[in-house]
């Protein structure tokens, strides 16, 4: 699978920028090593289970779906971190919006941990946080959410790495077998260019469409501030999907 299928202006399909991804093995990376193909990869077409279904309808989602500052609470409180909210607009590679599109979004909570079994990392979890949660995009593809600002954590890749504040997002397409995984950064952070997973993206500009922009003009007064992150699904310049490099 190739992740979500779109045709170009006349139909024909855009064809993938290998050059504009790293290399499945990075050394940099360690975990790479045991992940990335041992072989050449082979190029197979959809089946028509993967490009009809199952697929996903706004009757699945709850109304605070796409607020993770509410979604989760115990006992009424609102989750505890620097207010923000992330929007932005998915597009295909000419620019058009991609509507009816599901989004799902997940981080750790301000303190920088997740809220998963397996977390190693000390810091304490917010009771009122679950960190995660889901949006469609609207009729111009726009898609947004309520959360708090994630914080940084260490990571057992070297011996001082520390993964700069970030949230994951997956974009669906068509049918459940299409689906695109990434990583969004805030501006500004110094952490993203220290980072061994962002450092095994050769083009510096393949990593500036993984930072969100801060934008003042959106943010709620008194409230939360606003950064816009966009996806571009597919194209030379496409967002950078971190399963694009398993060959998915």
């Amino acid at each position: 699978m190739s992740g979500i299928i779109l045709p170009g202006a006349d139909g024909a399909l855009y064809p993938r920028n290998r050059d504009w991804h790293p290399p499945a093995n990075t050394p940099g990376y360690k975990s790479t090593t045991f992940r990335a193909p041992k072989h050449a990869l082979l190029s197979l077409g959809g089946t028509a289970s993967e490009l009809t279904g199952p697929t996903f309808g706004h009757s699945s989602l709850n109304p605070l779906d796409n607020d993770l500052i509410r979604n989760y609470s115990q006992d009424g409180s609102e989750a505890i971190g620097q207010r923000l909210i992330v929007y932005g607009q998915v597009l295909d590679e000419n620019a058009r919006p991609v509507p009816e599109t599901l989004v799902e979004f997940w981080q750790a909570n301000a303190g920088g941990r997740y809220r998963h079994r397996k977390e190693a990392y000390l810091a304490p979890l917010d009771p009122n946080f679950g960190g995660c949660g889901r949006a469609v995009t609207d009729e111009n593809g726009f898609y947004s959410f309520r959360t708090v600002k994630p914080g940084a954590y260490p990571w057992p890749n070297g011996g001082n790495d520390w993964r700069p504040a970030h949230i994951h997002f997956s974009v669906f397409g068509h049918a459940f077998a299409q689906r695109l995984i990434t990583q969004m950064y805030f501006e500004g952070d110094p952490m993203i260019w220290q980072c061994p997973i962002v450092g095994s993206i050769a083009d510096k500009s393949a990593i500036d469409q993984l930072i969100a922009r801060l934008d003042r003009h959106n943010t709620t007064p008194m409230d939360a501030l606003a950064y816009r992150f966009d996806i571009v699904l597919r194209g030379r310049r496409s967002t950078m999907f971190e399963n694009k490099l398993e060959g998915n």
